[in-house]
């Protein structure tokens, strides 16, 4: 099982970060995730590997000024 915000999936062998993006469709747009305290870019969420038991945040893009 792995926790992507405040929501559980299910996990399995294999599973990468661009596995959870499509499974949460909140993480559709987030240009980086945060797996335990690693940050990750989306040109890199096809090879990341995510460990059973990640807590796993999708960060969405802010604009400011």
């Amino acid at each position: 099982m792995i926790r992507v915000g405040d929501r559980e999936l299910p996990w399995r062998e294999g599973m990468t970060l661009a596995d959870v993006v499509r499974a949460c469709a909140e993480g559709a747009d987030a240009p980086v995730a945060r797996i335990g305290e690693h940050y990750v870019s989306r040109a890199d969420f096809a090879a990341t590997p995510v460990p059973d038991g990640s807590r796993i945040y999708l960060l969405p893009t802010i604009a400011g000024g």
